[in-house]
């Protein structure tokens, strides 16, 4: 009887005691977002996560990925083909400072950049291949890496849903140092 008894109060306290209680709140520690500018140079998507799932202002990775590709035909000169294409790949360690839905971003790391820029030369009569990447910095034949740095604000509500970042992106290579860099990013935040 006494087991009856016992079995009864434990069914009754499982159905009817709210899980919620039994669930630790958890921070949105993952983030996809699209940024203009930034470590992308020209934009990129980006994967974003936290290494301490249970609080935001803690130490995080970034991984993305941008570029673009495009071909144009000369008509007026004999229907040659010239082709740009640049791809990007954005990684940072990232450090949040900050409460509630708003944060100061810090981080660092590297941009791995390929870049081809083919096109015919009249004057060789042949078609060219062009490998060095000039923009913000000269970064030589690529591929290639190039340093950045990240300052910035950046908002992640409580409980998830749409993000917003605004950076400032100092950039650096084996050719300088380029100071004002800046990036916006919009994305999505969850569990």
């Amino acid at each position: 009887m006494r087991l009856i008894k016992l079995i009864s109060v434990l069914v009754v306290t499982v159905l009817f005691f709210p899980l919620e209680v039994l669930a630790q709140y958890s921070p949105p520690s993952r983030s996809v977002f699209v940024e203009l500018g930034g470590p992308g140079l020209v934009y990129s998507f980006n994967y974003d996560f936290r290494f301490d799932k249970d609080r935001m202002d803690s130490w995080g990775m970034r991984v993305g990925a941008g570029g673009y590709a495009r071909t144009r035909t000369d008509t007026w000169g004999g229907g040659s083909k010239d082709s740009n294409a640049l791809l990007t790949v954005p990684v940072q360690v990232t450090k949040l400072f900050g409460r509630s839905v708003h944060f100061f971003e810090v981080g660092g790391g590297a941009t791995f950049i390929y870049y081809r820029n083919q096109y015919y030369d009249w004057s060789s009569n042949s078609t060219q291949v062009r490998k060095d990447f000039d923009f913000i910095l000269n970064s030589g034949d690529t591929p290639a890496l190039m340093g950045t740095l990240n300052f910035g604000y950046r908002k992640i509500p409580v409980n998830g849903g749409f993000t917003f970042r605004a950076n400032l992106t100092p950039v650096f290579n084996q050719n300088g140092f380029w100071p004002i860099w800046a990036g916006v990013g919009f994305g999505y935040a969850f569990h």
